[in-house]
């Protein structure tokens, strides 16, 4: 197995990457922005990004992207391909992109957002702790990569301070200690509980404001049948 700092070379990667990333979200039931070959293309290009290959068949893949003018690092996309999971094979991808930011963008903090029990462990064994949303960049471009992600209405919501994502942070020197999944998981449930409770709320009162709303809304469940 080979992990490497991927380059143009491994372009022809680029839809299977994406096709990964989708297919573990749906699979998940969790959101996700999507990603497109050719944005894929792009951080393969400028060095920014690890590929994990058996021989030639991808194995593996994380990106960093770069915001308010190197001042906050981010790794996205990390995927495992099917065949070769449940190896320790992400959490070797996630120590080389990290590897890579330091040595790329030294003065830059480092953060993630995810929804994943797994990814949450593997940051938190690298040296990441959970953060606020206030402590992440404010660059809206990087908000805007969650336009397509399900849960966006979440985020926007609550004015980009929180989401059933958790911001975690890299610090250097940590002392660490055991992930404990539980609290992680509680954390989690809470905030499924609290923001879709308000958003079927909110529906449910659009609905009363607006008897024909609700009228199309059973109209279109009888077309079902």
């Amino acid at each position: 197995m080979k992990i490497v700092t991927a380059n143009a070379s491994h372009f022809k990667y680029a839809p299977i990457i994406c096709d990964t990333i989708a297919a573990s979200a749906l699979v998940r039931g969790t959101g996700i922005a999507k990603r497109t070959p050719e944005y894929i293309q792009k951080k393969l290009e400028n060095g920014n990004a690890i590929i994990a290959l058996e021989g030639q068949t991808f194995a593996g893949f994380c990106y960093i992207e770069v915001w308010s003018h190197e001042k906050f690092v981010a790794h996205s996309g990390l995927i495992v391909h099917p065949d070769f999971r449940n190896q320790g094979l992400a959490k070797k991808i996630k120590k080389a992109v990290l590897d890579l930011s330091l040595q790329k963008f030294p003065k830059a903090k480092i953060f993630g957002i995810t929804t994943g029990l797994a990814v949450m462990k593997i940051n938190y064994e690298l040296g990441y702790k959970p953060v606020t949303f206030s402590e992440l960049t404010t660059d809206p471009d990087f908000w805007k990569g969650c336009q397509t992600c399900k849960n966006f209405d979440v985020l926007t919501r609550t004015e980009q301070k929180m989401c059933l994502c958790t911001g975690m942070l890299y610090e250097k020197n940590v002392v660490k200690k055991s992930f404990n999944s539980k609290a992680f998981q509680r954390l989690k449930s809470i905030k499924e509980q609290l923001f879709l409770k308000k958003n079927k709320e909110s529906q449910k009162a659009s609905l009363s404001l607006n008897p024909g709303s609700k009228y199309m809304e059973s109209a279109k469940q009888k077309m079902k049948k």
